[in-house]
Formats: structure tokens, C-alpha cells, sequence
């Protein structure tokens, strides 16, 4: 008998067991799932939903969509925005007491483009295209102020390089150009660098040198229809551009130049 109230007595205490573990379990295995939502383990994010509260994420906001993030939106803004350097054109930095800039140019008149200095100009892979020419045709009607030994080195037609079309990168100057194509026509070109106009100043081409033809006599450089009152290492050429270079024997008079003079 008293066999029997043992077995009843114990089988009454794991019944007992069973429905407490029944009435309770549900409320356990939530809490290890809140538990593991707030620590954010990497095994329990696949199970996170995108809309969690936010205690969960402190910086979310309900407004914000989950794909994008505040970083991701400002790198956006950024990037959309363009540069300075892009969209700011080149200006001329002019002095109030002398009236010219650090290297002794006057004002370009309006529309035409504002000296640039090599030193600081990048020179890209971007190709781009010119026409450039070479030509001392004035020299024709003043040779008898050429010098005799000078006269064999001017062609019948006065021209040392027809017009042609030639490549070059964005960022190189007309005087890049000039030093390139002479060179692969075989062309003389000597010129000096002249720091006070930070440009180089082209002395001679085709052995025609400045003087020649008279004190006022030299080469001189134009790009489409203007001739730049600034030297040519200081003129970065725009695609399309139409670059001649012109010996004049009147310091630009005699081939519609104002009086200017290649620094």
C-alpha cells in the first residue's frame, strides 16, 4: 500500500511538472527572441524585420526607407553636385597700380579666353583637335630688308607648314603644339623661356628669326581670328581651335595685329 502512495505521489508531482512547463514555455522562448533582436547577433539578422522599432537601431527613423542610408544619401548629394573647379571658368587677376596681371598682360577683352598658367594646368588623356599653320608670306614684299643669306629660306608661297589638323590633349598650350609638330615636320623652332611672362618666347622658325626683316619684325601667333596679348605656353587650346603662327615685318601691323607682340 504504502508502495502505491509513493508511485501516486510521484506521478502527481511530474504531472504537476508538465502543466507548468505547458502555462509558462510560450512566455520563455519570446524573451530569448527580444534578446536576440536587441544585440543584433550576424545568426539572428536574417530573421530581423526591416521594420524594426528603434530601440533596435537608434538612428533609423520610421520616415527613412531601409535601403537607404544617411550615408549613402549624402554620398548621393555629393557626388550630384559638381565641383568648383568644373564649373568655375579661368579669371585674370589684374593688379590695381600697374593695370596687368603678375606677367605683365593687359586685360583680355571680353569673350576671349584669360591667360592660364602651365605650371598649374593638368594635362588629360582626353584627345582633342586643332588646325595650326606656319607662315612668313609678308616676308614676299620686304625682301629687300631680308637679309641676303636669309632670302633662299622663305618659300615661293611663304609657307613653312600648311594648315593642318593635329591632335592634342586637354590641358596643352599652343606652344605644346607648335614644339610637337615642328619637330615631326622636321621644322627649326628655337625659343627662350622667359620667366617675368612665364611663357616660352619663340625666337625663330625655319631659321627666320625676330629682326630679320627690320626691328620690327618677328613671329607672332593667332587662334581663331585673335591674336592673344599673352604668350603661347599661357594659351590652352579648346578643341576646334584654328592656330596660325605669322612672321610679321611691322610688329603686326602688316597682318592685322593692333600692335601686339608674342611674349
Amino acid at each position: 500500500m504504502n508502495q502505491k502512495i509513493k508511485w501516486g505521489i510521484a506521478g502527481a508531482v511530474v504531472l504537476c511538472v508538465l502543466v507548468v512547463a505547458f502555462v509558462w514555455g510560450g512566455d520563455f522562448a519570446s524573451k530569448d527572441t527580444e534578446v536576440l533582436s536587441g544585440t543584433s547577433s550576424p545568426s539572428a539578422s536574417a530573421e530581423i524585420s526591416p521594420t524594426a522599432s528603434a530601440s533596435a537601431s537608434p538612428s533609423a527613423s520610421p520616415s527613412v526607407s531601409p535601403s537607404a542610408s544617411p550615408s549613402a544619401s549624402a554620398a548621393a548629394a555629393v557626388s550630384a553636385k559638381p565641383s568648383a573647379a568644373a564649373t568655375e571658368a579661368p579669371r585674370q587677376s589684374i593688379s590695381p597700380e600697374t593695370g596687368k596681371d603678375a606677367y605683365q598682360t593687359e586685360p583680355v577683352p571680353e569673350g576671349q579666353p584669360v591667360p592660364v598658367e602651365p605650371q598649374e594646368v593638368e594635362v588629360t588623356d582626353n584627345e582633342l583637335t586643332c588646325t595650326i599653320s606656319i607662315r612668313c608670306d609678308t616676308l614676299l614684299a620686304n625682301m629687300d630688308s631680308l637679309a641676303p643669306e636669309k632670302r633662299a629660306l622663305v618659300p615661293a608661297d611663304g609657307v613653312l607648314l600648311a594648315e593642318r589638323t593635329v591632335t592634342f590633349h586637354e590641358g596643352e598650350s599652343a606652344f605644346n603644339v607648335l614644339r610637337r609638330e615642328t619637330k615631326q615636320n622636321k621644322i627649326h623652332l628655337e625659343f627662350v623661356n622667359t620667366p617675368v611672362f612665364n611663357s616660352a618666347y619663340i625666337e625663330g622658325i625655319g631659321n627666320l628669326y625676330e629682326f630679320d626683316c627690320g626691328e620690327l619684325s618677328g613671329w607672332m601667333y593667332k587662334v581663331n581670328g585673335w591674336f592673344p596679348s599673352y604668350g603661347c605656353s599661357r594659351y590652352a587650346l579648346k578643341d576646334g581651335d584654328v592656330v596660325e603662327w605669322i612672321y610679321t615685318c611691322d610688329l603686326g601691323r602688316d597682318i592685322g595685329a593692333d600692335g601686339g607682340w608674342q611674349r
